[in-house]
This record gives C-alpha cells, sequence and structure tokens, in this order.
C-alpha cells in the first residue's frame, strides 16, 4: 500500500468494525473477529467512493476484500418525494464473499432456529 494512502487506514477500519458489527448476535466477538481478518488483507482491499463530500451531499461507497464486501448508498426517495438520491433513504450491504449465502432466505433460516410463535402468529419453528 502506498504511504499517502496508510493514512485513511484507521478511518477504514473505523467503518468495517461499525458495519461489520452491526449485524446479529455475538456482535461483539463477530466484530473483532471480522476486523481481524480484514487487516490481514488490507493489500488486498478496495475503496471506491463517488459523490459529494459535503455535510449533505449524497454518496456512495464500497469496500471489497477477499474476507468482506461493504457497500452503502443513499437512494432516491420511495416514501419521500425526492428523486434525487438524499441522506434520507439509505441501503447497506455486508456480505462475505463466497460465504455460501447468496439466494439464501436468511430470515427462514433465522424462524427455523429460533421459535418466534405467539397467539396468530405463523412464525413457528419450521413454518414457511
Amino acid at each position: 500500500m502506498p504511504a499517502r494512502l496508510k493514512v485513511f487506514v484507521p478511518l477504514l477500519l473505523l467503518v468495517v468494525a461499525c458495519l461489520a458489527g452491526a449485524v446479529g448476535a455475538g456482535i461483539a466477538y463477530r466484530s473483532e473477529k471480522r476486523l481481524d481478518e480484514v487487516k490481514r488483507h488490507l493489500d488486498e482491499t478496495i475503496f471506491a467512493w463517488m459523490g459529494g463530500c459535503e455535510d449533505d451531499s449524497a454518496f456512495y461507497y464500497r469496500i471489497v476484500s477477499p474476507v468482506i464486501l461493504i457497500e452503502f448508498d443513499h437512494l432516491p426517495g420511495i416514501i419521500f418525494d425526492n428523486r434525487e438520491p438524499s441522506r434520507r433513504h439509505v441501503h447497506t450491504i455486508v456480505r462475505t464473499p463466497n460465504g455460501n449465502d447468496y439466494g439464501r432466505s436468511l430470515l427462514l433460516d433465522h424462524y427455523r432456529r429460533h421459535d418466534h410463535s405467539h397467539a396468530g402468529s405463523r412464525h413457528a419453528r419450521g413454518l414457511e
């Protein structure tokens, strides 16, 4: 990695730590483990940015490495009345490349492992 880019590494790792740790149980352990994996692959990591840098600018970024894929995107409104991307509508993706989860119903997997049944609900274990 060029020396001029090393100043940005702590910021990149902060973004990864925030987003990679924001999903699921065991957050602290998984976030720390994921961050260690990302650190080992920093020389193979790509960061891309598109958009403005002002406080009210919409933007998109993507972090790609052999061990993590992160995307963050400001989008046009659906319920809001804006045709251009804005900071009011955000989508994020955090995935493990080749993590064998593409096309899998993660919500259904969750329902199969954890009983959410209560009166009037069909979310009992194993129901589809």
